[in-house]
C-alpha cells in the first residue's frame, strides 16, 4: 500500500515521498525498509533520525531523518489504526460446529461461529457475527450482542448480559457468586447470590478476569470500559462508562465508579465507596473514602499532590530523625 493512501485513510498529511510502498508496521527501533513506525514523543527523537523505517507518523516535522512523514494530531492514535489496516483479519463465519453443545430454545443469530467443545445452555440468545471459541460455557438465559468475541476457556454462568462488539479474553469468569456471608453465631451463612451481570457495549475484558453476580439487582459494566488481566469485580458493582481497569485491580461489594474512572494497577476499592467521574486512582493505592473528580495516590488513598510532597519527606526522615536527635541533645545541654 502506497504512503500517500495511509494518510487518506487516517486524515494525515505527508511530508517526503508519497509513493513510498509500505508493507508493514514496526517500532522505530525494530523498522524495516517498506515499515511503518510512530513517534509518540520527542524523547524517542533519536531513534526516528536513526530507524531504517520508510515512513513515520508524527505530531510535527522530523529533521535528519531518511523517512518520509505522515503529520497527524495523535500519532499513537494514528498507529492504532495502521495496525488495524495491516493486521485485521476479515471475519469468516464458520457456523456452528457439530462438536458443540447446544443446548433447548437457543436463538443463533446469522453467520456466527461457534467452534468445538463449546457447551451453550437452555434460553441461550447470541446476536449475528459473534464468535464463541473452544471450552467456553454459556450458562442458562445469557444473551450476547451481535459481533462478540468470546475466546477460548471462558465462563459465563446463568443470567448474564452481554453488549454488541465486546471482547472477553481466556479464562475470565463472569457471573460467579457474590462473595456473600452472614454470621449465624457459629459459622459463615452464605447469601444466596440470585442476580445478574450486565455488560454493556464495546467493553472488553482480559485474560482471567473475575465478575461476580449480584446478590439481587445487577452488577454492570458500563459502555467503553476496558478491564485489564486479573481484575476482580464484586457483586453489585457498577462500573461506569469508558472507565479503566488495569491489572490486578480490586472492587470490592457495592461499589460505584463513575464515568471515565481509571483505575492503576493492584488499585484496591473497599465497598459501598462512590468513586465520581473522571477519578484517577494510582498504581497499589487503597481507597477507603468516597473519591470526589481529581488524581489520588498512596494507601489510604489521597490527592495524588499531596501523596507526592509526603513520599519526597519519606526518603528524608533518616536524615531529619537525625537532625531531631541532635536537636534534643543542644536543648538538654542548654537546659542543664
Amino acid at each position: 500500500m502506497k504512503l500517500k493512501e495511509i494518510a487518506v485513510r487516517i486524515g494525515g498529511a505527508v511530508v517526503g515521498d508519497p509513493e513510498v510502498v509500505i508493507t508493514g508496521v514496526s517500532g522505530l527501533k525494530d523498522a524495516r525498509k517498506g515499515h511503518i513506525s510512530f513517534l509518540a514523543g520527542r524523547k524517542n527523537l533519536r531513534d526516528a533520525r536513526d530507524t531504517n523505517a520508510s515512513a513515520i507518523l508524527t505530531k510535527e516535522e522530523i529533521k535528519e531523518t531518511g523517512a518520509s512523514l505522515v503529520i497527524v494530531e495523535n500519532p499513537h492514535l494514528a498507529f492504532a489504526r495502521v495496525l488495524e489496516i495491516f493486521h485485521n483479519k476479515p471475519f469468516k463465519p464458520l457456523g456452528v460446529s457439530k462438536e458443540a453443545f447446544i443446548g433447548r430454545n437457543v436463538d443463533i443469530g446469522n453467520d456466527v461461529s461457534v467452534y468445538p467443545a463449546a457447551f451453550i445452555h437452555d434460553n441461550v440468545m447470541i446476536g449475528d457475527r459473534v464468535a464463541v471459541y473452544p471450552g467456553v460455557y454459556i450458562g442458562e438465559n445469557v444473551s450476547i450482542g451481535e459481533d462478540s468475541i468470546i475466546y477460548p476457556n471462558v465462563t459465563v454462568l446463568e443470567n448474564v448480559k452481554i453488549g454488541k462488539k465486546t471482547i472477553i479474553h481466556s479464562g475470565t469468569v463472569i457471573g460467579s457468586d457474590g462473595f456473600g456471608y452472614v454470621p449465624d453465631g457459629e459459622k459463615h451463612y452464605k447469601i444466596p447470590q440470585v442476580g445478574g451481570v450486565v455488560i454493556e457495549d464495546n467493553v472488553e475484558i482480559g485474560a482471567n478476569v473475575t465478575i461476580d453476580r449480584a446478590t439481587i439487582g445487577n452488577t454492570v459494566i458500563g459502555s467503553g470500559t476496558k478491564i485489564d488481566n486479573l481484575t476482580q469485580i464484586a457483586h453489585n458493582v457498577r462500573v461506569g462508562r469508558n472507565c479503566l481497569l488495569i491489572a490486578q485491580a480490586g472492587i470490592a461489594g457495592s461499589t460505584e465508579l463513575g464515568n471515565n474512572v481509571v483505575l492503576g494497577g493492584q488499585a484496591g476499592v473497599a465497598d459501598h465507596r462512590k468513586i465520581a467521574d473522571r477519578v484517577l486512582v494510582g498504581a497499589k493505592s487503597g481507597v477507603g473514602n468516597d473519591l470526589k473528580q481529581g488524581a489520588y495516590s498512596g494507601i489510604p488513598a489521597i490527592p495524588h499532590r499531596v501523596w507526592l510532597r509526603a513520599q519526597s519527606i519519606y526518603s528524608k526522615l533518616p536524615e531529619l530523625l537525625k537532625r531531631l536527635k541532635e536537636l534534643e541533645k543542644k536543648c538538654n545541654k542548654e537546659e542543664k
